[in-house]
C-alpha cells in the first residue's frame, strides 16, 4: 500500500511472507502507481486468497471535491477529478487483471462529504481505519507491535507494505506471535 516516486512503491516482501506464514489475512489497498510497478506481484496477490486486494486510487491522494490537501499532497480539486482518481485505477484494475474492487481508501485516508457520497453512490464501502500501527511506516517494530496489541476488539488496523526498511513487519511478527500466546488468533477482512 508511485511511478516517479520509487520510494513509495516498494515491497515489503519480509511482511507479506509473514502474513502467510501465520495465515493471517489482510486487505491490500493498491494504488495505480504501485501496481504499474509490480504487475506479477499484484496478481500473485489478487490470486491469494489470504488477500484481499482494492482501490486505494490512481495518484493516491486525498479525495476533496474542493482540492484540499492532506500531510502536504494536494487532494483532487472537483468531483470530476475525485470521479477519476477511482475510476481509473479500478477500470486498470479491471482491464489487466479481470477483478472488481469493491472498497475505496483513497491515499491519505481524507475524504470530503461530497466525496464520500460519490463512492457511496458509485457502489464503493468507504474505508478508514481505527489505528494507523507505524505512522506512515516510520515507525519502530516496537511501536508497531504496542499499537498491534492496543487497539480495540473490532479495529480496523492499518500498516504500509510499501516501505521495506521499515518497522512494519517485525512489528506485525512479534505482534502476531503475542495474540497467538494468548489465544487471540481472529482476524477478519475490513
Amino acid at each position: 500500500m508511485p511511478v516517479a516516486d520509487q520510494k513509495g512503491s516498494g515491497v515489503d516482501r519480509a511482511l507479506l511472507d509473514m502474513l502467510r506464514e501465520f495465515g493471517a489475512p489482510a486487505t491490500l489497498f493498491l494504488n495505480r502507481r504501485w501496481i504499474d510497478t509490480h504487475p506479477d506481484l499484484t496478481r500473485e496477490l489478487i490470486e491469494d486468497s489470504l488477500f484481499r486486494v482494492h482501490n486505494h486510487g490512481t495518484a493516491h491522494v486525498p479525495l476533496s471535491s474542493t482540492g484540499r490537501s492532506a500531510y502536504e499532497i494536494g487532494g483532487t480539486a472537483s468531483l470530476a477529478e475525485a470521479a477519476a482518481e477511482v475510476e481509473t485505477n479500478m477500470q486498470h484494475v479491471r482491464d489487466k487483471f479481470g477483478t472488481e474492487m469493491t472498497k475505496f481508501r483513497s491515499g491519505t485516508a481524507h475524504y470530503d462529504d461530497v466525496c464520500v457520497d460519490m463512492l457511496t453512490q458509485g457502489g464503493y464501502q468507504v474505508i478508514g481505519f481505527t489505528t494507523n500501527v507505524d505512522a506512515g511506516a516510520t515507525a519502530p517494530a516496537g511501536t508497531v507491535t504496542r499499537e498491534l496489541l492496543n487497539a480495540p476488539n473490532g479495529a480496523i488496523c492499518i500498516g504500509h507494505m510499501n516501505q521495506p526498511s521499515s518497522g512494519t513487519a517485525a512489528g506485525v511478527r512479534a505482534a502476531l506471535i503475542e495474540l497467538r500466546r494468548r489465544g487471540d488468533t481472529a482476524f477478519v477482512w475490513p
